[in-house]
């Protein structure tokens, strides 16, 4: 039997969501709280879970009513989930600290009657006088309310990427992901997920341990923020091999860095990027790190202990809700914690603009030895290595390419020796013979046939 906790100033409990059950109210509470809280229906207030009888169904009833009922937008600020727990189900909805407060019932507006606040574990009316002083301070240059210089967008890229999700999107969908300022223009949240846009993202690669030595720089943009954000994760995993160790009793495989945790910090530093200084995040790696700088600091009212505890407040809500639309995003809150698993608090530096993160490679990134591998290449392999690149091709691409016809001889004497020496890698390792398999050209590989073409 799992224990459950009891109330806190952080977990909310109710039996069942009936007419008695105020949401909106328990949702604003949150809201308005510097660290957000944990909302769950079917446990009783003694901790026992009683579950729901139509679980899916509370779950897009209460949706609709945080949707339709709540200002400022919660859209991005909230997830509704259904859990299982001692074989019933339960409804969980998970509630971020917004950055609009106050947030208030529709019907009722910025008053003591629409505004709420949690103190300890009730939710009480929140007094005038703190609502007022919220307004005044509320967060206005935010990419939500900033226009867009291009009132020109067009979204096809977006909409093939909620195509491929099953969620079309409808003519509407413009102001359904909040990409309209309040007179209707297109605001920045639209700029960055459009098709065409001045931002880019760079991942830059260093032979050594410091910025002198540069020997790629990928940039990354000009294009809807998610296709930036799917080149810059499919790079990063080219880039995240997996190194080999051969003991006496089994081998051992492991990757540069822990794939689930690099993926987390890659989404968290686009999301939760400043974008209002026009400054997108930066990606460089070294010979024995990885670094990602995003612009921005803590928001306000958020410790570093509150961050590592997993208190999330969004910097861009509206870029949270499409990120999570698409599954790049999956529990509102996760994605330090789960960084937190692989690497510790000291990853992270807190900067007085910036917020860097920085994970230790395994191995040596850049390889030392392109010289001692030029030498025990042969002429079959440079050639091979010459109409390869970093997209990836089939076998039957790249012996034709070559000119040979006779498959043996090109796999022995071609493709098996560029990939034992590091200079090919495939893109489905754990099914060498899966019909889908193609080639890439790595790091070390394009770097020894930059080498010969300066030559």
């Amino acid at each position: 039997m799992i224990l459950t906790m009891p109330e806190t100033n952080r977990i909310e409990y109710k039996r069942e969501l009936h007419t008695d059950v105020d949401i909106e109210k328990e949702v604003i509470a949150f809201l308005n709280y510097y660290e957000g809280g944990v909302i769950y229906i079917g446990i009783d207030k003694t901790g026992d879970v009683v579950g729901v009888a139509d679980a899916d169904g509370d779950a897009l009833k209460i949706k609709d009513r945080i949707k339709n009922n709540i200002s400022p937008s919660a859209m991005g600020l909230f997830d509704v989930v259904v859990e299982e727990r001692e074989g019933k189900d339960i409804v969980k909805i998970t509630v971020a600290s917004g950055s609009e407060k106050p947030y208030f019932k529709k019907k009722y507006g910025m008053t003591e009657k629409g505004c709420f606040i949690r103190i300890g574990t009730a939710v009480e009316p929140m007094p005038q006088g703190m609502i007022d002083k919220l307004f005044s301070t509320r967060t206005r240059n935010s990419i939500g309310k900033i226009r867009s210089n291009r009132q020109d967008l067009t979204f096809e890229q977006l909409r093939i990427y909620y195509e491929e999700k099953r969620k079309p999107l409808n003519s509407q969908f413009k102001k359904s992901l909040e990409l309209l300022t309040e007179d209707g223009a297109l605001n920045y949240a639209a700029y960055l997920l459009a098709d065409e846009n001045g931002v880019s993202i760079k991942v830059a690669k260093y032979r050594g341990t410091n910025r002198v030595d540069l020997i790629e720089n990928n940039e990354y943009g000009y294009c809807s923020l998610i296709k930036a954000t799917k080149s810059v994760l499919d790079k990063i995993e080219l880039e995240n091999r997996t190194a080999t160790q051969i003991t006496s009793k089994e081998r051992i495989d492991r990757r540069l860095w822990n794939p689930v945790a690099i993926r987390e910090a890659v989404i968290n530093s686009i999301v939760h990027n400043d974008f209002t200084r026009e400054v997108p995040p930066k990606f460089e790696i070294f010979a024995d790190r990885i670094e990602i700088t995003s612009a921005g600091t803590l928001p306000e009212g958020l410790s570093e202990e509150d961050f590592f505890d997993g208190v999330s407040i969004p910097r861009n809500r509206e870029l949270m809700r499409v990120y999570r639309d698409l599954e790049l995003v999956e529990q509102l809150g996760s994605g330090v914690p789960r960084i937190l698993e692989s690497y510790g608090k000291e990853c992270f530096r807190f900067m007085g603009n910036f917020i860097r993160m920085t994970f230790p490679a395994s191995e040596v990134v850049t390889e030392q030895v392109t010289e001692q591998v030029t030498e025990q290449v042969t002429e079959q392999v440079l050639n091979l290595l010459a109409v390869a690149d970093q997209t990836g091709r089939t076998s039957a691409e790249l012996m034709a390419l070559v000119g040979i016809k006779h498959r043996p001889t090109f796999l022995y004497n071609y493709l098996q020796p560029a990939v034992d020496k590091g200079l090919l890698e495939m893109t489905i390792p754990d099914k060498p013979k899966s019909s889908k398999q193609r080639y890439i050209l790595t790091a070390l590989g394009k770097r020894m046939i930059d080498e010969i073409n300066k030559d």
